[in-house]
């Protein structure tokens, strides 16, 4: 078949490069929605207005500078260097940016290199059998220019498609796939600053374990002499075989505890294996919580700041811009869209002068296009985009709203868990001074069995909620710190 404006010249074919160009370069007609400003508190506490407000957050720390244990920020290094789940987000961006590539491309006009060949059989009563019959009578036909019947139609050379951006559909898919490479890039810094919380969580959360068992364990040691003890006071005739039964179950019991503890402790060590990228081992430990130190004070900087370094907030930010660019994307889907699609190359009914000179060709076909019976189509689509944008929009708003809610309740728990570790250090110290009092004035006949095992419990309870207490103090930090979108640097 012969290829439409076969016979078009060379210059109608270049004076067509520069109009489309033009086209290209025309007005964005479809402006997408900018990002609203969502209203923040002035600051994460009630404060007067004399009181100067501290700009500085320990969330702008590194890990090492607010993590002071080597022990654990050698853990962190090694979770940021092999976390399965922080390889994957990298691939994520990886994918990002291939489609921001692909959206660049779209832009330009594709070029394929192409080889084709056909055959027809005009019919004796058709246009072109009776033209193609009548060409060949001609005088200044003979030899390889006359028309064979069955036709063939032999190609050699380029065609291109190129859909000209009159309103900004291309440049604003472009620029919706540059946004996610952006929001990519922060789900990754979403995940650095989850990951560094978690080895820190569970690093705390073993230490406590590790500070329980013990505690546990000199309680039993405790309550074995106590249960040797009323033993011999039994073989005495002092007690009854009930006051023995009774230590020998409280003994049990905290035996049991012991065990619950060291399980644990191995799933702890596990879980924290797993964020390592590496198999069930032991892990390292430095200090004791007991002896782990807390800031005297933190700073949490603004609410306002929050919002531009937390990822997920920024990443909740980039999701909403490219959604409402995506909705004018979809507008545009509404209007006419240019196509040019020239050619140039080779073109001949005999194989053996394809490659002649004479057999160059050139063309192209432009052509506009819009909507017309698949409406409903584009409208539904449209529909989606608008209705993807709200949702990113509320998604935005929660964003912001978890951030500050979980930034007030970390700075609020250091504050209180300080304040209940230091009561329960004294409970612990009155409780251990009574278990004392109980052992003595039970030896001289002064106090029960009962009393007694009533006082090891009391001080074994106080000391675990101690330990409790201080490990969520610790976590209360890590908590702020993630709140704050600390670990990124």
């Amino acid at each position: 078949m012969v290829p439409f404006f076969k016979n078009l010249n060379i210059a109608s074919f270049l004076l067509s490069l520069p109009f489309a160009v033009y086209l290209s370069s025309c007005r964005i007609q479809h402006t997408p929605a900018p990002v609203p400003k969502m209203a923040v508190p002035e600051s994460f506490v009630r404060s007067s207005t004399a009181e100067r407000v501290d700009s500085s957050s320990i969330g702008e720390w590194p890990h090492r500078t607010l993590f002071t244990d080597t022990k654990l920020v050698a853990l962190i290094d090694t979770a940021l260097a092999r976390n399965p789940d922080l390889k994957i987000a990298l691939q994520r961006i990886d994918i990002a940016r291939a489609s921001y590539g692909i959206s660049q491309g779209a832009l330009l006009p594709r070029v394929d290199a192409v080889a084709t060949a056909g055959v027809d059989r005009y019919g004796r009563y058709t246009l072109n059998g009776v033209g193609n019959y009548d060409t060949n009578l001609s005088d200044n036909i003979s030899g390889s220019s006359r028309i064979p019947n069955p036709t063939p139609d032999y190609f050699v050379g380029l065609r291109s498609s190129w859909e000209i951006d009159i309103w900004g559909k291309l440049r604003n898919g472009r620029r919706a796939a540059y946004t996610r490479v952006l929001a990519s890039e922060e789900g990754r810094n979403l995940v650095v600053t989850a990951l560094t919380a978690d080895v820190a969580r569970l690093y705390y959360s073993l230490l406590a374990l590790d500070a329980e068992l013990e505690i546990i364990g000199e309680n039993v040691e405790l309550q074995q002499k106590a249960l040797e003890l009323v033993e011999v006071q039994k073989a005495a005739g002092r007690v009854t075989e009930l006051a023995v039964q009774q230590f020998r179950a409280q003994l049990l019991n905290t035996r049991g505890l012991e065990g619950r503890v060291q399980q644990e402790i191995v799933e702890a060590e596990n879980q924290l294996n797993t964020l390592l990228g590496r198999y069930p081992q032991a892990v390292a430990r430095g200090a004791s919580i007991e002896k782990q130190l807390l800031p005297n004070a933190v700073s949490v900087g603004l609410p306002t700041q929050l919002v531009y370094r937390r990822p997920d907030i920024r990443q909740a930010e980039r999701e909403l811009e490219a959604a409402n660019v995506d909705v004018a994307v979809a507008r545009a889907e509404f209007w006419p869209s240019l196509n040019l699609s020239p050619y140039l190359g080779f073109n001949a009914f005999r194989p053996n002068v394809l490659l002649n000179p004479q057999s160059v060709a050139l063309g192209v076909l432009g052509g506009l296009s819009a909507p017309l019976i698949n409406r409903k189509q584009v409208k539904g689509n449209l529909v989606i985009k608008t209705a993807q944008s709200r949702e990113a929009y509320f998604s935005y708003q929660r964003a912001i709203l978890t951030g500050v809610s979980e930034v007030v309740s970390s700075m609020k728990g250091l504050d209180n868990y300080r304040n209940v570790a230091n009561v329960q250090r004294q409970e612990v110290d009155v409780l251990r001074q009574a278990a004392a009092t109980s052992n003595e004035l039970f030896a001289n006949g002064y106090a029960t069995y009962l009393e007694v095992i009533t006082a090891q419990r009391n001080v074994l309870d106080a000391e675990l909620a101690l330990i409790t207490t201080k490990r969520a103090q610790f976590l209360a930090l890590v908590g702020l710190y993630r709140a704050l979108g600390g670990g990124t640097r």
